[in-house]
């Protein structure tokens, strides 16, 4: 990344910049943006920022106080290669219009705090993360939403389809060209991201013969990894856009094929060395990491409000897609909501990955409240054996139904981890990381504006099943 003023300048000389490009995360997770003409970069931009409406943004700001200004973090910028035009582009720190103190809704914000509580607590230096993008490519989507008229239709990229020979249903995982007809723009995507500084670990094609696809980056710092999540999700969605094509990270956008995940790998680093190593322990895990297993597991009925946030998560949580439906830990086992990957030898290195979140969520949010269930664990000394959360090294469907019964479900749907967010809450507000406001409205807002949207709706599906009664 050009992560100088005076690498800017630079670049903006060297590609004949005409314009900059602020961005800035609203609370549900979606980037918006403000231009600017590329003279405007100056000293005064970076201080003082540029002002902006935050009451158009559900949950942001109210009107009598939408006034607030968007400052560029230089330290974020890229040449987007999305654009014509050659732009800088700049992720924004939302301040106070007046006093250009920290806005406390900005979820960047949110996230620092979360790893400034991490080292107050003396328990490590920062949080590492290594977020699974799966999404899908389709040719193209029709949406009908009126009175008289409701369904979709996807037409797919790949995959049988009438008169079209293509990969077969659940054959998909790793396929190469010719059925893999996408790679192209895989590598037009990592490509881009190396060029701005993100590196990918790999991409590959996934197991949905519909054009499932799953890009991989390498583990960066908590704030950093959000900021390379929303690049990457920008570049996927644009970079199939300039091909004809639309992409999306909708959990479950086809029934009976694979959902798509966003799941998190993560690990705590002190003095340069990951602390949830131990030869001795489970999966190679120390004590420590055990505890933060524990406490993201004991309170993953509540994270689930911010990790799965959408009605749709819950069609992806269902048995039988390599989805998590308990909380449970275990070894490589890719039906537990904790997976310890079993490649993961290296100490530096040693890991746990969080498996139900989706990229619905808001990633700084979603992370943040991760960190902050680890550290309550951490703080609590919980024991996820104590806690009933395994480990587990069996498929739990092949127990006997009065042992799988003593796992504990995560919520099936958004109303339920609503529900759960609303009782189990406090281990988010310690440190001013999360507000009581925002967590309140958070809640309504997801209520309002998609629960209940989304059950006041008459589903095809009604139809099929009711119309003849």
């Amino acid at each position: 990344m050009l992560n100088t003023l005076e690498k800017i300048k630079a670049a903006i000389k060297k590609n004949q910049v005409k314009h900059i490009d602020l961005r800035f995360t609203d609370l549900f997770g979606r980037w918006h943006n403000i231009t600017l003409p590329a003279s405007s970069l100056s000293k005064k931009l970076l201080n003082d920022g540029v002002g902006f409406d935050g009451s158009n943004f559900p949950g942001l700001s109210s009107i009598e106080e939408g006034d607030l200004s968007l400052i560029p973090d230089t330290s974020t910028a890229f040449l987007d290669p999305s654009r014509e035009n050659p732009a800088i582009t700049f992720i924004g720190r939302i301040v106070e219009a007046d006093t250009k103190r920290p806005f406390d809704r900005d979820p960047r914000v949110i996230a620092e705090k979360a790893d400034s509580l991490l080292k107050k607590h003396r328990i490590a230096d920062l949080s590492m993360w290594g977020p699974e993008f799966e999404f899908y490519v389709f040719d193209e989507v029709s949406v009908t939403n009126e009175n008289l008229s409701y369904g979709y239709g996807i037409s797919p990229s790949e995959g049988l389809r009438e008169g079209v020979f293509g990969l077969r249903p659940g054959r998909g995982y790793h396929a190469i060209p010719p059925e893999d007809s996408l790679i192209n723009i895989r590598d037009k995507i990592t490509g881009d991201l190396e060029e701005i500084g993100i590196m990918p670990r790999y991409h590959h094609h996934e197991v949905g013969s519909h054009g499932q696809m799953e890009i991989e980056i390498e583990f960066l710092p908590l704030v950093k990894a959000g900021d390379a999540g929303m690049i990457l999700k920008h570049l996927v969605r644009t970079t199939a856009a300039l091909n004809g094509k639309i992409a999306t990270f909708m959990p479950k956008p086809i029934y009976g094929e694979p959902g798509s995940g966003m799941h998190f790998h993560q690990f705590l680093v002190k003095n340069g060395k990951s602390i949830f190593y131990s030869k001795r322990g489970y999966g190679g895990l120390s004590k420590l990491a055990d505890h933060y297993i524990a406490g993201l597991l004991k309170h993953a009925p509540a994270l689930l409000a911010f990790t799965n946030p959408s009605t749709n998560s819950y069609k992806r949580l269902v048995p039988g897609f390599e989805a998590p439906v308990n909380s449970f830990y275990s070894l490589a086992n890719r039906s537990a909501a904790v997976r310890i990957p079993k490649y993961a030898t290296k100490a530096d290195k040693k890991r746990i990955e969080f498996r139900t979140p989706d990229a619905t969520c808001n990633i700084y949010l979603a992370m943040a409240a991760q960190l902050m269930a680890g550290i309550d664990g951490i703080r609590k000394k919980l024991d996820p054996g104590k806690e009933g959360f395994g480990p587990f090294d069996i498929n739990i469907f092949d127990l006997p139904e009065k042992e799988r019964q003593k796992i504990k479900p995560l919520p099936s749907s958004l109303s339920e981890a609503l529900d759960e967010l609303e009782k189990d809450h406090d281990f988010l507000l310690e440190g001013g990381v999360f507000s009581k406001g925002l967590i309140t409205d958070w809640i309504d807002l997801k209520r309002n504006l998609e629960v209940n949207r989304v059950n006041s709706y008459t589903q095809p599906i009604e139809i099929e099943l009711y119309l003849d009664c």
